[in-house]
């Protein structure tokens, strides 16, 4: 196996913590990922994997060899590419955020497949924080504002998004005809998966954002329980339009205080900082800003 396989095996190993899941990542035997590695520090002189019973994590020259590493295969693997004008190819994994994935990415997912046969995709559905080298994952798709100091992305898309409740509701509290108002309204909690408190409704309220504090006997931690809930009467929810563009059309929603809209929410594909961009990634990354170019309710187009 040659220097560069080694490489693959190695960087593999230290982000998936695991020489049996590195293994099923290349399609190759455990005992043939295990044995790279041995031979790997035996030639380098170095210890480089630290394994125990429960992990296996890099050791200080670990991590230094690790970053190096990284940075030669996707220069290579670019390299590769730009002068032998080749087709991307290969494992892309990426994280996707559900209603995103289902309304957008899934339906013009065959078109991408054709475009880069080359390429086979593994995809996960998630709204939490994730760690993206421990998961062995190459970018995520999220709604909302970047957080995490250690991601950087592209934005691809800026979501309108509407303040709504059910008729029933509306008839129970009446409708709120101004900001004041809602102090004697209920709203339904949406616990974020990264900070894990609820995510307070926001208002555009001459040409600057305010956060607006609410009662709420119900919280949530997911999409489809969220809009949910403001279907069954439990109070305010504020979601991208597209989200409940059926349930406005058939009345079991409808819009209130469209004069205060919330902040448009932004669309972004994320990925580490520290590592350069391998071509996969730099595709899949334009491709996603292909489609929601085009997609309706975007906050730009209205």
């Amino acid at each position: 196996m040659d220097r560069f396989q080694e490489m693959q095996a190695f960087v593999r190993t230290a982000e998936r913590s695991s020489f049996s899941q590195a293994a099923d990542d290349l399609n190759i035997p455990r005992a043939t990922i295990t044995n790279i590695i041995k031979r790997l520090e035996m030639r380098l002189g170095t210890r480089l994997l630290e394994r125990t019973t429960r992990q296996v994590r890099l050791t200080h020259d670990g991590e230094a060899y690790y970053q190096r590493c990284v940075r030669l295969l996707a220069d290579v693997e670019e390299a590769d590419g730009a002068f032998r004008g080749a087709m991307p190819k290969g494992l892309l994994t990426v994280n996707l955020q559900g209603t995103l994935a289902r309304h957008f990415v899934m339906p013009a997912l065959p078109e991408f497949l054709t475009r880069y046969p080359g390429l086979r995709l593994h995809i996960s559905e998630d709204d939490r924080l994730v760690d993206l080298v421990r998961e062995g994952v190459d970018c995520v798709l999220r709604a909302g504002t970047l957080r995490d100091s250690s991601m950087i992305g592209r934005q691809v898309a800026s979501m309108e998004q509407v303040s709504v409740a059910s008729p029933a509701y509306l008839m129970q509290f009446g409708e709120p005809g101004s900001i004041a108002d809602l102090g004697h309204h209920f709203t339904v909690d949406y616990i974020s998966s990264t900070s894990g408190r609820a995510v307070p409704l926001s208002f555009n309220l001459d040409r600057r954002v305010i956060d607006i504090p609410m009662r709420s006997t119900i919280s949530v931690t997911g999409a489809d329980l969220y809009t949910s809930s403001a279907i069954a009467g439990a109070g305010l929810i504020q979601v991208p339009r597209y989200r409940i563009a059926t349930e406005l059309a058939d009345g079991q929603l409808k819009i209130v205080l469209p004069a205060f809209p919330p902040p448009p929410m932004p669309v972004s594909v994320l990925y580490l900082q520290n590592r350069h961009l391998s071509p996969r990634v730099r595709i899949f990354a334009q491709w996603l800003a292909e489609i929601f170019k085009v997609v309706p309710f975007r906050a730009d187009a209205a």
